[in-house]
């Protein structure tokens, strides 16, 4: 029986092959949701806490310094982790540090689980926020290379993900609560990360294959076609070594290639992705990631009604998370980041002003509206403008170092808004917390690249444009052939 072979020359021709497909199916589906999967966990870890927080400071009797410092780091841990994660993806390829991002966010997640003192808790959330680090900026590298370039818009599909992992914990909270576990209640939702992380680590490592864009930006064009194979179902193979084309601008190892990032058509992307980014990260982790103590302020401290009003406000954050990607498609992502953020601005000048004279009614709807356009908008936007604004073997890199940035964002999100709060008061803290979306709004207002607003393909930047019409390229070097 014979069967079309396709013969891949070089980067070009895998580029044309996933920008041809009409969907995200088949091993490239699965590999896209696992990858999503882990995104799943790394929200469930970073929200683990949040719910339990309240309990966890009676519990161990914690000072604001304490609870601070706790909840920011993670985030502190993870500036490192990003742009190694990145580094080791560019070096070693996808798959491997994904896996070892699992393993590290189970060992973290058992250290926190049977801690006896504050201490032990501090050096599991180290392993926690190594594990944030490595997985994100490598996961949203895989997401992009598997997504045709017409479904960019798609990668924001991992903020919705985000929120279903934080309204999970906040549901799974109410489940121990009925167990009667009293202020010990964070150490099971902590554990029930590690269940989540073991799941994943088995898929990962039994589904997972290679980027061949990634071993095609690293000329091991035989490993590309032997992947593709195997994700697409039908045969491929590498033209002879004489016959491949050469890979154009190959990025040098080590720092100089993470600083071309900082350089030339680059650089206005890297300031964008980076505003967004950073800014997302302090409004959200200073103000969403708190959001069961800011329910408890607003609707009582009871713990179930604290709770349902944190899954409340959540549950817009799924809707806006998955309403994202269309988000993206119709406004681009540039201006649904600056558009996001000015309404972000708004609702938190209103809690500022008002919070404390809202009716019931209006202390539910604007923290739930503040999640919706943050999740809509910029929290998705930051991720996905660096996976799609440069080249394969840059792609990890630089959601290393922007990644790193966003950590800074939510490091200081998470360490700020307790102090604020008991220095300053819950209004005062609004306030200082709504110029971070009026700026960022304003960067992102100001820079005119958007990756979904472009024929220009980042892997193939030199040369013709492809997709000037949102339609597929076809090679004329992808060559079918009979064996």
């Amino acid at each position: 029986m014979q069967s079309t072979t396709l013969r891949l020359r070089g980067i070009d021709d895998i580029l044309s092959f996933v920008d041809s497909r009409t969907g995200i199916n088949g091993r490239a589906g699965v590999i896209w949701w696992l990858a999503l999967g882990g995104l799943f966990l790394d929200a469930f870890a970073n929200s683990a806490l949040s719910a339990g927080l309240g309990p966890m400071t009676r519990n161990l009797q914690l000072t604001a310094g304490q609870v601070a410092l706790l909840t920011s780091f993670a985030s502190w841990v993870a500036i490192a982790f990003n742009p190694i994660g990145g580094w080791m993806a560019d070096r070693w390829g996808r798959v491997a540090p994904l896996i070892t991002a699992k393993v590290l966010a189970i060992v973290g997640a058992l250290l926190v689980v049977f801690a006896s003192n504050f201490e032990t808790i501090i050096v599991g959330r180290f392993f926690v926020g190594a594990a944030y680090g490595i997985d994100f900026a490598i996961a949203m590298a895989v997401l992009a290379e598997f997504t045709p370039s017409r479904f960019r818009s798609r990668l924001n599909t991992w903020q919705g993900m985000w929120y279903t992992a934080v309204c999970t914990n906040l549901l799974l909270a109410l489940l121990f609560f009925s167990w009667d576990v009293g202020d010990t209640i964070w150490r099971y939702s902590v554990a029930a990360t590690a269940v989540f992380a073991c799941a994943i680590l088995i898929l990962q490592y039994s589904l997972l294959v290679e980027s061949p864009i990634w071993l095609a930006r690293k000329e091991r064009l035989d490993e590309a076609a032997v992947a593709m194979t195997r994700i697409y179902g039908q045969p491929f193979t590498a033209v002879p070594v004489e016959d491949r084309i050469p890979v154009l601008n190959q990025a040098r190892r080590g720092i100089a290639n993470v600083l071309l990032i900082f350089r030339g058509v680059y650089l206005p992307r890297t300031i964008l992705a980076a505003t967004v980014q950073i800014g997302q990260s302090i409004q959200y982790f200073a103000v969403g990631w708190y959001l069961p103590l800011i329910s408890a302020a607003l609707f009582g401290k009871d713990f179930i009604y604290a709770t349902l009003g944190a899954l409340m406000f959540n549950v817009f954050g799924i809707f806006g998370g998955f309403l994202s990607p269309t988000i993206g498609r119709v406004f681009g992502l540039r201006i649904a980041s600056a558009v996001g953020f000015a309404a972000v601005f708004v609702m938190l000048l209103i809690l500022g002003l008002f919070s404390d004279k809202m009716p019931i009614w209006l202390a539910a709807l604007v923290p739930s509206l503040f999640i919706l356009f943050h999740s809509g908008g910029p929290g998705a936007n930051g991720k996905s403008l660096s996976s799609l604004s440069f080249r394969s073997e840059l792609r990890a890199g630089a959601n290393g170092m922007i990644g790193a940035m966003g950590s800074i964002g939510a490091a200081l999100g998470l360490l700020v808004f307790p102090l604020f709060r008991e220095w300053y008061g819950l209004n005062h803290t609004f306030l200082i917390l709504s110029a971070v979306p009026l700026i960022a709004s304003i960067i992102c207002f100001s820079i005119k690249w958007d990756p979904t607003r472009t024929a220009i393909n980042p892997d193939n930047e030199v040369g013709a444009p492809q997709f000037a019409d949102d339609k597929p390229y076809v090679s004329p070097v992808l060559q079918p052939s009979k064996s």
